[in-house]
């Protein structure tokens, strides 16, 4: 399931990143490591703001769409 299908205040565990090698290194530099539990705190119509390793992170839905959670 990707992190667009997660609801509102829930806590999933990062499975893989989808995604060229240049965005997944840019998306591990920011903390999106396979393992790490993160969790959807809002979202918008452009995007998502997430909570991880204790800092709030926004994504666009494209770039939230390449991690895959359990």
């Amino acid at each position: 399931m990707s992190l667009t299908m997660v609801n509102i205040g829930e806590q999933k565990i990062i499975k893989e990143i989808r995604a060229k090698e240049s965005v997944k290194r840019h998306l591990q530099n920011l903390g999106f490591i396979t393992g790490e539990r993160i969790e959807v705190i809002s979202e918008n119509n452009s995007g998502l703001i997430l909570m991880i390793k204790g800092s709030k992170i926004a994504l666009n839905k494209g770039m939230a769409n390449k991690i895959i959670v359990q």
